[in-house]
């Protein structure tokens, strides 16, 4: 049974080796005095690399680190262990590809941070939209106020494009306003990438001057509004694909 790290648990729940006694360091996942492994305990996926929960992040370390872990929880490490220790190495090894795959990614890094503090986005995902398509039900979904007028007209015009289709026939207009919408959309994807990364400074400033300052809630706010904004876009660009498709 492969156990899952607990966003809200942000260090390790045993702190001395339970083969030796001796006191761990880090993240734990190894006793330095005996090398051997440990048993899997509750933390988030910062804490697992022995980061603090900021944003902006060496991704050329994290993947060398991963992949140092990785060759000291191999299988082939723990042939000739217990079976616990087979169990643990496997439980940490999973953990590991969870944590590495989250961090690894900008946007999913940000995401999960806002899941740490609290924070709940809208449901634009792909998932989401297929759900509410099977089940009827009506997905959570907020049009950000500056795009009511071209999402309004999108709209129209991705509902003119599939009754075309319908038809077995192709409106090279329809088609042309789609891409310039698609090349809109995209180039609002890239600014909010780049808008992300100037709130990250952000939040790591606070948190290394003082984790609870005020502005803390005010800039997680923002990085909030900003996710839910990028999430509906990101959603536009695939609804345009999947008409031009």
């Amino acid at each position: 049974m492969v156990t899952s790290i607990n966003p809200n648990v942000s260090a390790s729940a045993s702190t001395t080796c339970w083969s030796c006694g001796a006191a761990l360091e880090g993240a734990g996942h190894f006793c330095a005095s005996c090398a051997k492994v440990q048993p899997p305990s509750e933390m988030d996926y910062f804490s697992f690399f022995g980061l603090p929960r900021k944003l902006n992040l060496d991704t050329a370390w994290l993947e060398k680190e991963f992949y140092r872990l990785s060759r000291k929880l191999h299988p082939d490490v723990y042939a000739r262990a217990s079976a616990d220790e087979q169990s643990w190495s496997l439980q940490r090894s999973s953990s590991l590809n969870d944590a590495y795959r989250t961090l690894k990614d900008p946007v999913a890094r940000t995401e999960y941070l806002l899941q740490l503090e609290g924070v709940q986005l809208e449901e634009q995902s792909r998932t989401a939209t297929d759900k509410a398509r099977a089940t009827g039900e009506q997905k959570q979904q907020v049009v950000p106020p500056d795009l009511l007028e071209e999402v309004f007209e999108l709209n129209i015009q991705l509902e003119e494009m599939r009754m075309s289709k319908k038809l077995g026939e192709e409106e090279e207009g329809i088609v042309r306003d789609l891409q310039t919408a698609k090349a809109r959309f995209e180039g609002m994807l890239n600014q909010s990438t780049d808008e992300l990364k100037r709130l990250w400074n952000d939040w790591d400033l606070v948190i290394e001057l003082n984790a609870q300052d005020p502005k803390r809630v005010a800039v997680r706010d923002k990085m909030v509004e900003l996710l839910n904004r990028r999430n509906y876009i990101r959603n536009l660009v695939r609804d345009v694909n999947e008409a031009l498709g």
